[in-house]
């Protein structure tokens, strides 16, 4: 009878929710060559890789996506949502983002516009108890001019948006300055990448400061 009853109390138990949805947003626009493209998906894949990063994902059973974004009307979802249950799940999602074929080429960089295709996402996962972007790209809004609006959109939804600046040298404005005062909401943050080269250990280490609960 007690045996009964314990197994009744533990079905009646909803399972772990989805922590967080974490949606990465990466920027495929004309500043985007194919060597750095290809840097940039092999760039998830080695982070994903991390054993912190994907224990991290399959504890709090994390639902990832991934948008390419370029123009104002060029936003896709390459890879849809998935839930990290198992560290197979973490695997095969980081496979399917090293194989991952560019949605666009040669475009502008409407950083709101694509900001505000990533928020669209998360109503397919309305379970997840925390909604993220990690929004990664090497150039400043130069079309839709959406970025404050999409912003402010953001906070009033409750999505956090962080950022990877990507920084290359030459004359352009400091990249990591743009995402700090016109992208990243107020409890999110800016990691900076010195090139593409560093991408896959930014995003490692931002993975890590957003998944991974510090001790004491």
């Amino acid at each position: 009878m007690l045996r009964a009853l314990l197994l009744a109390a533990m079905a009646a138990q909803p399972a772990l929710r989805c922590e967080t949805a974490l949606l990465l947003s990466v920027d495929v626009s004309g500043s985007i060559d194919a060597g750095d493209y290809t840097l940039q998906t092999a760039g998830i894949a080695t982070a994903l890789a991390d054993p912190e990063v994907a224990e991290a994902l399959v504890k709090d059973q994390v639902a990832l996506a991934v948008v390419q974004w370029s123009g104002t009307a060029d936003q896709a979802l390459v890879l849809g949502w998935q839930r990290m249950l198992t560290p197979q799940d973490v695997a095969d999602f980081a496979a399917q983002a090293l194989a991952l074929p560019r949605a666009f080429k040669g475009s502008d960089t409407a950083v709101g516009e694509g900001l505000r295709f990533a928020m669209d996402q998360f109503d397919a996962v309305p379970d997840c108890g925390r909604r993220v972007i990690d929004v990664s790209g090497d150039g400043q809004e130069n079309a839709g001019f959406s970025d404050a609006k999409a912003r402010a959109e953001a906070v009033a939804a409750g999505i956090i948006i962080n950022a990877i600046a990507i920084e290359e040298q030459g004359p352009a404005a400091p990249i990591t300055s743009y995402y700090q005062r016109w992208i990243v909401t107020p409890e999110g943050f800016v990691f900076t990448a010195h090139g593409l080269q560093d991408y896959a250990e930014t995003l490692r280490l931002k993975l890590q400061r957003e998944l991974v609960k510090p001790i004491g």
